[in-house]
């Protein structure tokens, strides 16, 4: 996969909010990896904010959604990792701002 796909995939991952701090899983620092392979078949790696976040599975259907508007994607898959653990520090500075925290 080129760089310019991984732009439009990480892109496309930006309109994906989480509904419970109202900013985007890419700036939240939850998305670990993308890729996509010769037939269409793209796959994420993510994390959530905690393992029992009840918004997990509409964040992963909003990932799903987003990424089928690509047109070079057929089909994703979603792989939720816990290792490494997620911490405000994979925050981008934008997050850290919109959300108050330093």
């Amino acid at each position: 996969m080129d760089k310019q796909m991984e732009e439009s995939m990480f892109g496309a991952l930006e309109n994906v909010i989480d509904p419970e701090l109202g900013i985007d899983i890419v700036n939240l620092g939850l998305v670990y990896g993308v890729n996509l392979d010769e037939d269409g078949n793209a796959g994420v790696e993510m994390t959530l904010t905690s393992m029992g976040c009840p918004m997990g599975p509409q964040i992963v259907d909003g990932v799903k959604q987003a990424l089928a508007e690509l047109p070079e994607v057929n089909d994703t898959d979603v792989n939720i990792v816990w290792n490494p653990p997620w911490d405000k520090d994979k925050m981008s500075r934008y997050a850290k701002i919109a959300l108050g925290v330093s």
